[in-house]
């Protein structure tokens, strides 16, 4: 499952897009943190107790709740974006599997990790040692055709998906 969704060219889109998301929420955060260290150096200018530094504290104030109300919320959104991004292509990969099962006529499919064991780390070795599969014939894996079915029907955005128009006579 792993290898994937490592390899799974839309779930690759899918994260980048989100990772683009973050950035820009993140420029955004930067613009309102900024605001928040000029409010606090206007203050600077003014003596305390004045009219002008009591409205910078209410200014300085209000700019540093929307700034942490601002990072909950987009932190929360980010999170369930990239739960539903797994879910969706978890969703895929399944489906996908149950009609390689059933074209085939499995009647098991099991998740497992294909990596060899790492024998220079001790931790990963006995991970490794662990494994439910002990043995498998390489036949079985499905790992590959699953992957180049899910690549194959991905459409990314932008890309054409009518039929090809055919420019020799």
């Amino acid at each position: 499952m792993a290898h994937v969704f490592k390899n799974y060219e839309k779930f690759t889109a899918l994260r980048e897009e989100l990772k683009e998301e973050i950035q820009q929420s993140d420029a955004k955060a930067k613009a309102m943190a900024e605001q928040i260290q000029a409010i606090q150096k206007e203050m600077q200018d003014f003596k305390q107790g004045s009219p002008e530094y009591l409205a910078r504290e209410k200014q300085l104030a209000q700019a540093a709740s929307d700034f942490e109300a601002f990072r909950k919320v987009a932190q929360r959104d980010f999170l369930r974006k990239e739960s539903r991004i797994y879910h969706t292509i978890y969703m895929e990969v399944t489906d996908t599997v149950k009609k390689y099962a059933k074209i085939y006529n499995y009647t098991l499919i099991m998740r497992f990790n294909r990596e060899s064991l790492d024998t220079d780390d001790p931790k990963k070795l006995i991970q490794g040692m662990n494994r439910q599969v002990v043995f498998h014939r390489a036949d079985d894996d499905i790992t590959l055709s699953v992957l180049d079915y899910l690549n194959r029907s991905y459409k990314p955005k932008g890309t054409a998906t009518g039929p090809k128009t055919s420019t020799s006579r």
